[in-house]
């Protein structure tokens, strides 16, 4: 079209797919190519007088609507859109004008032509030769009529809605035309500057038609009817999914969603039925271990932390929710919230580690264990080796047995009998104690020349203790002074009543020297476990006890067992008190290498992952992870029980030992061969102590001195003792360099009488008061600067300066001090003998009198000894 101006201008409609290019006056182009082009005539005039108001209740001249023709169809079918612009609404055109458009757009329409590329469509090319004639004023061209259908009040909503847009587009597009003149005038502002630099960047220029037609795209899209099961997003760019309700059609607002009546009446039947089934509390089996925490303890009942602390407080015991209750409290706490209790305890692992008891049908008979037990130096080893055939008595130090031991001999009537060996040292008891404890028969040997001893008494209270039979063997016989009568009667005062007095007592004379009656020993013996019936179940895993332990250097820790039921393997996994591990290899009391031990044999067994303690009963299990499993149990139940032991008192009882001056500790450091040994050094520096002084034991244990017992030494200047054992070549430059003196001792005598004498070095020594003279005051004297002296005539003994003096009134005394000075006239003399005078001063006092009598003194130190 053109303007006054007479520029061509474009006319074009988005929605209608139709582009009028520059066409000349009263021509237009349709089809979308040049072989489907069609060029048809439009009527055009150059200038339209403006049309009259239209009356009341008549149309107006641009609302007349001419007849339809063949040429000229119904308007009705093809409806003129609303002009776009305002220019386009103030040329009216008449009747006849308007009848040529809508013949000329419905032959265009025939063959539409669709838009390239959305509304940027090529314009098309101006045909025709008419110049006299004005271009047609630009107008919204409306698409091809569609047949009328009732529209639903969504559908109208979303026209009206896209007419509100199109007039919001129309003023953007008033808008951005003012912002471009606004920037072109700045633009021509700027010109006049001096040019820029090429390193600046050009100025980003604004681009009002591509905001146009994104806005337009974009409202388009929105108002394009959706899927049901389409997604949408919220104006947050939330995705949202669900389905779009009416009221959100209506209202346009996707954002706000409201929850469904159904929802509500689910909510409101279940409030409901919660009102009228009230809800019951749910009993729980709540595991109690011996100690628990107050949070564990809520967390097992499924109870708020808070109320247990409540209920806590309700029983007295102020608690928070980290700390630990024991087990009796937590049972009374789960009682009162309504649960079931089960108790449980780190004990219980070793439930059914010893295994059932055996049944009749599988005992068959073992060899009886005879322990032989008796006072030191009666020979119990003397009469064991001449069992055995064998020197273990050489072999011992100082000709006293210290350890004890383990045999197995065969009779000349092929009868096995295992022996144990107790030393007969008064610190020995446990020794005794643990041999009487795992035999079946002790054999009480008592020398005929000694008679019954204290250790004698010792042992036959042991055996009475443990139930087991006696039997006497009266040693040492082939002596002249040997009197063996005399050793029944002596064991009448102990209740040990012999056959040969009516009692049921077995009583044998023997001698290890000659061999003097060993047979009939052994026939006793005999005869004593057939009357036991002695028997075990050899088919099952082993079961027995520790009888000594020790280490050796390049085997490690070595146990000797005393097999008690079952049989042990080479490989099998056993648990011996706190340590664990698996059989390597077996050896008898000979050093010789078994597959399996029986009921009633000793062996020893290499393999432990520690040095056991002697005592500790042998359990053989099944798996490894249990065996380590109760050894981690019962270590730590034996540091709580060290620690237990060990721990001081309170604070007040501390003060007050301080105050009434506690007693005085020897730190020691001890190392022994054997564990039973260890055991019996302990006891007897334990017996030692006194309310001034006593042991205090550092470290103890099995094998070598090492470095680590030297640091601890030098660091709490203890006494290091090695008994059997010597010290490694680096604990003994270690102790060169700190200066710690090790002491080695293989005899227990000597130990005990060294500690004995270092204990009494940290006693107090006693004091001792020694009378020296008597001297009698004569005349007293008043010096300047010095006070009252007095002069007197030494009576009786002597009179030294610095000694302790008395002052006696009717021999009352009524001062006691030191003597300040001694003057013979005008010198300072040491001493006065008898008969001679002099003058005495006193210290811090001068309330002296003729006739008054001065008797001096002095003090002596003893050094204390253990008795």
């Amino acid at each position: 079209m053109s303007d006054e101006s007479g520029k061509t201008k474009k006319l074009s409609l988005s929605s209608g797919k139709l582009t009028l290019g520059n066409l000349d006056a009263g021509k237009m182009r349709t089809g979308p190519s040049v072989a489907g082009r069609k060029t048809v005539q439009v009527e055009v005039r150059r200038k339209r007088a403006p049309a009259a108001p239209s009356r009341a209740g008549q149309p107006s001249a641009e609302a007349v609507t001419p007849p339809a023709t063949p040429e000229t169809p119904a308007l009705s079918e093809a409806p003129v859109a609303t002009p776009a612009t305002p220019a386009a609404a103030d040329d009216k055109l008449t009747a006849q004008e308007r009848a040529a458009r809508v013949r000329a757009l419905q032959e265009g329409m025939k063959k539409p032509t669709p838009a390239a590329d959305g509304d940027n469509a090529a314009p098309a090319v101006p045909e025709g030769n008419a110049p006299d004639e004005a271009p047609v004023a630009e107008a919204a061209i409306p698409p091809a009529p569609e047949p009328e259908v009732p529209l639903d009040p969504v559908e109208a909503r979303r026209a009206a809605e896209l007419a509100e847009l199109r007039e919001i587009e129309a003023g953007e597009e008033e808008r951005r035309a003012f912002e471009a003149k606004k920037h072109a005038d700045t633009h021509a502002r700027r010109q006049e500057v001096p040019e820029r630099s090429p390193a600046a960047p050009a100025p980003q220029m604004p681009d009002p038609i591509g905001e146009a037609q994104q806005r337009r795209r974009k409202a388009a899209d929105e108002m394009a009817p959706r899927r049901p099961g389409a997604s949408r997003r919220d104006t947050n760019n939330r995705r949202q999914s669900g389905k779009m309700t009416i009221n959100q059609a209506l209202s346009g607002d996707e954002s706000r969603r409201q929850r469904s009546l159904a929802s509500v009446k689910r909510q409101r039947e279940k409030a409901r039925m919660r009102e009228e089934q009230p809800q019951v509390k749910q009993v729980r089996d709540v595991i109690i271990p011996d100690t628990i925490s107050v949070s564990e303890l809520a967390n097992r009942m499924a109870e708020r932390t808070a109320d247990v602390v409540k209920e806590l407080m309700k029983l007295g015991i102020m608690a928070t929710a980290t700390q630990t209750i024991d087990g009796e409290t937590a049972e009374l706490v789960v009682s009162e919230f309504g649960h079931k209790v089960q108790r449980v305890s780190e004990s219980d692992i070793e439930i059914g580690l010893t295994g059932d008891d055996d049944a009749e049908d599988n005992l068959q008979p073992r060899p009886p264990v005879v322990t032989v037990m008796g006072h030191v130096d009666h020979g119990k080893t003397s009469l064991l080796d001449a069992i055995r055939r064998t020197d273990v008595a050489a072999g011992e130090s100082g000709g006293i047995t210290q350890h004890i031991g383990a045999y197995q001999i065969t009779t000349a009537n092929k009868n096995v009998i295992t022996f144990i060996d107790t030393p007969g040292h008064e610190a020995f008891t446990e020794m005794r104690s643990r041999g009487a404890n795992i035999t079946d028969i002790v054999v009480l040997v008592v020398a005929a020349d000694d008679s019954v001893m204290a250790q004698t008494v010792e042992a036959i209270n042991h055996a009475k203790a443990a139930g087991c039979p006696v039997i006497v063997a009266v040693n040492k016989c082939d002596k002249p002074e040997a009197d063996p009568q005399r050793v029944r009667n002596d064991l009448l005062q102990q209740e040990i009543v012999t056959e040969d007095f009516g009692g049921d007592v077995l009583c044998v004379d023997v001698s290890a020297h000659t061999g003097l009656g060993l047979d009939k020993l052994e026939e006793a013996i005999m005869l004593q476990s057939e009357l036991l019936e002695l028997r075990a179940n050899p088919d099952r895993n082993a079961d027995g006890v520790v009888i000594e332990s020790k280490v050796e250097r390049g085997r490690g820790s070595v146990a000797t067992l005393l097999v008690q039921r079952g049989t042990l393997r080479q490989g099998d996994i056993f648990v011996i008190g706190a340590e664990s591990g698996r059989v390597r290899a077996l050896l008898d009391d000979r050093g010789q290498k078994l597959k399996e031990a029986g009921p009633g044999q000793p062996v020893e067994i290499l393999g432990l992952n520690g040095t056991p303690m002697a005592g500790d009963n042998c359990v053989v299990v099944e798996t490894e992870a249990r065996a380590r499993e109760i050894a981690e149990y019962r270590t730590r139940r034996n540091k709580d029980h060290d620690a237990a032991r060990g721990a001081r008192g309170s604070v007040e009882q501390m003060l007050s030992a301080i105050a009434a001056g506690e007693a005085e500790e020897l730190p020691v450091v001890i190392k022994t061969d054997v564990h039973g040994s260890l055991e019996a050094i302990r006891v007897a520096l334990e017996k030692l102590g006194t309310e001034q002084v006593k042991v205090r034991m550092l470290s103890s244990g099995v094998g070598a001195l090492s470095e680590s017992d030297i640091s601890l030494a030098a660091a709490s200047n203890a006494i290091v003792i090695g008994f059997n054992v010597r010290a490694i070549p680096q604990a003994r430059d270690l102790a060169k360099r700190d200066g710690v003196e090790i002491r080695y001792h293989s005899i227990i005598y000597e130990l005990i009488d060294e500690v004995k004498a270092a204990m009494g070095g940290l006693l107090s020594p006693d004091t001792q008061e020694d009378f020296i003279g008597y001297a009698e005051i004569r005349q007293v004297f008043g010096v300047s600067k010095v006070g009252k002296v007095a002069g007197c005539m030494v009576t009786e003994g002597v009179i030294k300066r610095g000694c302790k003096v008395r002052l006696l009134r009717d021999n009352v005394v009524i001062h006691e001090g030191a003597l300040k000075t001694l003057k013979r006239f005008k010198d300072e003399v040491k001493e006065v003998r008898e008969g001679f005078e002099c003058g005495m001063g006193f210290e811090n006092y001068s309330d002296i009198q003729e006739k008054d009598m001065i008797e001096c003194f002095e003090i002596r130190e003893i050094a204390r000894t253990l008795d």
